[in-house]
């Protein structure tokens, strides 16, 4: 009886655990379009006209840079900026290992064309409809906020190129055309395999009460399918409104937002400089009158305390 009742709650466990497991990776996974390399930039969703632009669809985990294989063939389509749509064939290939797909398609329009994927994944209970843009053409911004008729879909209020770090992104989500309340909306940094295993480990270190939190944002729409967010870093961000489905698959409409550096670019000024600034105000309080008997203050002193932490802030800064 005993056997029986350890060997009951050992099952019990172990169907938790692996439900919880797939739980958390579940809400982890995105489908993400990259312009043919995993170290993308912002700057490489933007195109000339006459270019062909190779793209790879990968599925994993964008933060942690955790790649897996494909659990189906997606499906993908261009939406150009005319409106005309194109069905794109997808070759396998390999990523980090792992089964990875890619296009290309010759950007021969001037204006936004809309790049946009369908994933089945009945072993995460989802389907992820993922898009991104590529723009091409000065001052042709026109498309991007087109509809491309995804079950799940994010409709974007911001222009998505051209945004640097600390932008706010705003947008809709949409189930089946209609606005989507109250759904939860993720958002998450793709960070490139170096990158990612540094913060991660840090980031366990930090928190490790519950890492994901700091992998994956969430915030919701609200009654009128609306959200907004805050993009506080250059790179590439993915950011899904999951419509929950209780007898079937979740929907998630996905929109990939490629974020540039602040520009122009904030300089930090050198060690150098900071010391050379440093003596500078030290000369300044040192010719500063003091009343008759009366010692002056230790500015002198104070100063160089404060010069010496923004020097060591910098350099800390610097290393990272």
């Amino acid at each position: 009886m005993r056997r029986k009742t350890a060997a009951t709650i050992a099952t019990i466990l172990l169907v938790g655990l692996l439900l919880a497991s797939a739980v958390g990776m579940a809400s982890a996974h995105f489908t993400m379009i990259f312009p043919g390399t995993m170290e993308p930039k912002a700057e490489d969703y933007i195109a000339s006209q006459g270019e062909t632009k190779t793209i790879w669809i990968v599925w994993g985990h964008p933060y942690e840079c955790i790649i897996l294989d494909f659990p189906v063939e997606p499906e993908m389509h261009v939406r150009k900026p005319d409106g005309t749509v194109e069905k794109l064939t997808l070759s396998e290939i390999t990523v980090q290992g792992k089964k990875a797909y890619k296009t290309s398609f010759i950007v021969d329009q001037m204006g936004d064309s809309i790049v946009y994927v369908k994933v089945e994944a009945e072993e995460h209970d989802l389907i992820d409809y993922t898009k991104a843009v590529i723009h091409s053409g000065e001052e042709v911004w026109e498309g991007w906020d087109a509809e491309v008729g995804q079950e799940a879909e994010v409709i974007p209020y911001m222009r998505p190129y051209g945004m640097e770090e600390s932008f706010v992104f705003s947008g809709k989500a949409l189930y089946n055309g209609e606005l989507l309340p109250d759904a939860t909306v993720e958002v998450e940094k793709y960070n490139p395999k170096e990158t990612a295993d540094k913060l991660v480990e840090e980031v366990k270190e930090k928190y490790s009460q519950d890492p994901p939190m700091i992998f994956t944002r969430v915030t919701k729409t609200n009654e009128a399918g609306d959200f907004i967010y805050s993009l506080d870093e250059p790179g590439i961000w993915f950011v899904g409104a999951t419509k929950e489905v209780e007898d079937g698959l979740d929907k998630r409409g996905v929109f990939i937002i490629p974020v540039l550096a602040a520009f122009p670019a904030k300089e930090v000024p050198t060690i150098e400089e900071i010391k050379s600034r440093v003596e500078s105000l030290e000369d300044k309080v040192a010719t500063l009158e003091t009343p008759a008997g009366e010692e002056a203050p230790g500015f002198g002193a104070l100063t160089a305390i404060v010069g010496l932490l923004i020097v060591v802030y910098l350099v800390k800064r610097r290393k990272r």
